[in-house]
């Protein structure tokens, strides 16, 4: 089954040059996905801008609609952002009352600069040596001192761990504390339904979809309680809260795009997805063990495609990176320490594999990580 969905995978898409091992920076997408792109902005240009996105209204509708099968909210309750972090700083510049959030050691550089912009105070949830966080511990810290939100990052970019989503999701509604989801990373790659305030991604990653689109869904409650910064309230508009936080000026035809990535994802199975790259990811895992100079951080059956690799003789993983592309044609990404300032104390090199990754492109992989440091 593995193999047809490999197979699948790569037949829809342009033949890569290389070999591609960073979907989690950026995915390949489709041939329906960039001529659906592609499509829109001609009709633009025969139409005008505003009508042809009239005419897209279905397709978008579609994509929310998708976001929502995949959150557990419906389309209503998702808005298109320009991408993960600016779904961050436009949820968290209408937040009502107190700014203090709760978050993991390992939170996302970007996002910790977005929650300080907006004026929110962060305290630290509790987490075990690896960076995963202990519910029971961050339970009873929450019931003493609940913030005005908690968040999660369920799978870091800097780090493959899967995070206990659900079960930290249980704890909040207990609690009664809104949960905010960064899933830019776990989207496509980890169950996200889990009951979350609100939760929002990026179109590029997993979902391998088109850059510049993300998504940001948020629950009626929660919404309701917001205020955005435009337009002034004391105007008096009536503009329905969701309504105002999707930017009306944007790359419709990327909007169509992800939709479409959405579409496909839901028609391949995101169960038959989540499986390959588990299984990728022990792959990826098993093929590097042994690979003189590295360390592998993530546990062997974590249920992630990300794997991460720590210097243990002093190589550069920028350098590495550099290398890795220009003589073999092999991209992965250098995660540097802004990436998570109070956890990563070293850059680390990351593997990212999507589901027609095969084990022979594994073990080239690997030949060549071990050639970069000789």
């Amino acid at each position: 089954m593995t193999d047809s969905l490999a197979d699948r995978w790569r037949s829809v898409r342009p033949k890569v040059a290389g070999l591609h091992l960073d979907s989690a920076a950026c995915s390949r997408q489709s041939f329906a996905v960039i001529d659906a792109a592609a499509q829109h902005a001609r009709h633009e240009a025969e139409v005008g801008g505003y009508v042809a996105a009239e005419a897209a209204a279905p397709v978008l509708d579609a994509g929310r609609a998708a976001v929502g099968a995949l959150t557990g909210m419906s389309g209503s309750d998702v808005v298109f952002t320009t991408g993960s972090n600016n779904a961050l700083d436009v949820l968290l510049s209408s937040w009502p009352g107190e700014r203090t959030v709760a978050c993991l050691p390992g939170e996302y550089g970007p996002n910790l600069a977005v929650m300080a912009v907006n004026g929110f105070q962060v305290s630290a949830l509790p987490a075990d040596d690896l960076g995963r966080l202990t519910v029971d511990d961050a339970a009873r810290r929450l019931a003493a001192d609940p913030p005005a939100l908690v968040h999660l990052t369920p799978l870091a970019s800097h780090r493959g761990l899967a995070q206990p989503l659900a079960e930290l999701a249980a704890v909040c509604r207990e609690l009664g504390v809104p949960l905010v989801v960064d899933a830019a990373q776990a989207l496509g790659h980890l169950d996200c339904a889990v009951d979350a305030a609100a939760i929002y991604s990026s179109s590029r990653k997993w979902m391998a979809g088109p850059r510049g689109v993300g998504v940001l869904a948020i629950r009626a409650e929660l919404a309701q309680r917001l205020k955005p910064r435009l337009p002034p309230p004391e105007w008096g508009w009536g503009i329905p809260v969701m309504h105002t936080l999707e930017l009306g000026e944007a790359n419709v035809a990327a909007r169509v795009g992800y939709s479409v990535a959405l579409g496909e994802h839901l028609a391949t199975g995101p169960d038959q997805v989540r499986e390959r790259l588990a299984q990728l990811g022990r792959m990826t895992r098993t093929a590097l063990a042994d690979v003189k100079g590295w360390r592998v951080v993530e546990p062997l059956d974590e249920p992630t495609a990300i794997t991460t690799l720590t210097p243990t003789e002093g190589a550069d993983p920028q350098k590495v990176r550099e290398w890795l592309i220009a003589e073999r044609g092999i991209v992965t990404t250098h995660a540097e320490v802004q990436r998570a300032p109070f956890e990563l104390t070293t850059p680390v090199l990351r593997a990212s594999p999507h589901v027609d990754t095969t084990a022979e492109d594994l073990d080239q992989f690997a030949e060549a990580l071990a050639a970069a440091v000789r």
